[in-house]
């Protein structure tokens, strides 16, 4: 059984949290996961930088080109978790765009991903009929999972069909702005998850954008199984020594 199909079946609300690989120094990928592992995340999106991210706010956008400008590249990425399965037994999933994986190779990354021991990937450019014609029978063979997106604008039509063709869990966009652009979660947001609750699908959801404190993830997780952290994070690997970062987690739940 995939490590994230272990992780939902716990009775718990989950904490996921993002980071942009090489940020904010080129070599703190091991030692944010380490601090992530040990503060209780329950899961980690590691963030593939890229030049012209689509759904990226201005916090991860820049975390992404200082990561960029310190030397981070897809092949380093790799050669930095390499073992990292002796230290980290938490969910691990790379978060990125899809062009730099199709100048990697995609059969190329998905063999680099197993053999690390990546869980899944999520790929926000990548459409789901582009992944079912092209990808899935490649993605399956070496047990990655596909995480897709849903938004408050997305179909019902579309929410079950991505329901019913991935596997993992469902990432539940909170709104339709870029991360990090959300205040606080309004009727609007409300309404929207209550909808999909009432959808009863059958894949978990984990809530993202606009999640940075206790408030927020007690809100998105009311209708939900947990909550994805990404430009809280960030913001606060700026500001603060990765070895704070209990402190951090301690704030959410």
């Amino acid at each position: 059984m995939n490590r994230i199909q272990q992780l939902f079946q716990q009775d718990k609300k989950l904490v996921s949290v993002y980071f942009t690989a090489g940020y904010p120094k080129l070599d703190d990928t091991i030692p944010i996961l380490e601090a992530l592992q040990e503060s209780g995340v329950d899961l980690v999106e590691i963030g593939l930088p890229y030049s012209d991210p689509l759904a990226d706010g201005p916090t991860i956008q820049a975390s992404a080109t200082q990561a960029l400008k310190n030397g981070m590249t897809t092949e380093l990425l790799f050669q930095q978790l390499e073992l990292i399965r002796e230290k980290i037994h938490i969910p691990l999933i790379l978060m990125g765009y899809f062009n730099p994986i199709l100048q990697f190779g995609v059969e190329k990354f998905c063999k680099r991903c197993e053999a690390i021991g990546i869980d899944g990937i999520i790929l926000p450019d990548l459409p789901l009929e582009v992944y079912l014609n092209d990808f899935k029978e490649l993605f399956e063979q070496y047990d990655l999972f596909n995480i897709l997106l849903i938004t408050p604008s997305t179909s019902t039509e579309r929410i079950r069909m991505i329901d019913q063709h991935t596997k993992g869990f469902l990432y539940m966009v909170s709104s339709a702005s870029t991360t990090g652009k959300q205040a606080a979660f309004g009727s609007s947001q409300r309404e929207y998850f209550t909808r999909i609750d009432a959808m009863k699908l059958k894949h978990p959801k984990l809530v993202g954008f606009g999640i940075y404190d206790k408030n927020s993830f007690q809100a998105a997780t009311e209708f939900a199984n947990g909550a994805i952290v990404g430009s809280a994070y960030i913001k606060f690997l700026t500001e603060n020594p990765i070895g704070e970062t209990s402190s951090f987690v301690s704030k959410l739940r």
